[in-house]
């Protein structure tokens, strides 16, 4: 054990000098790969999803996240009533709308 530490303790080589400068571009480099692998396209989907909800409209129909199709028939700041099959109707949070449905893709399925 006492060796151990002997050798942690050596002093560098000639040729580690720039050991400093390499450690810190390594650290930029780690986070730039983390800026573009998974911040900038997090960043990207919140504001879709913020320019999508500010784009919903009476008549719109709609998917919740828990599956409920329906179309929205009001719109408050934060609520949405939708009416879904059978004429029945439900007060819901916009942040719960996850996506549009198109009649096409009704008709697809």
């Amino acid at each position: 054990m006492k060796g151990l530490g002997i050798l942690l303790m050596a002093a560098p080589e000639a040729g580690e000098e720039g050991g400093g400068m390499q450690t810190l571009i390594m650290f930029g480099a780690i986070f730039l790969v983390f800026y573009l692998f998974m911040i900038r396209p997090q960043m990207k989907k919140q504001k879709e999803a913020k320019k999508f909800k500010e784009s919903l409209a009476k008549g719109t129909k709609i998917v919740t996240i828990g599956g409920i199709h329906g179309k929205i028939i009001e719109l408050q700041e934060n609520t949405a009533t939708i009416e879904i099959e059978g004429g029945n109707r439900l007060k819901i949070e916009k942040a719960a709308i996850s996506k549009e449905f198109s009649s096409e893709e009704m008709e697809k399925k």
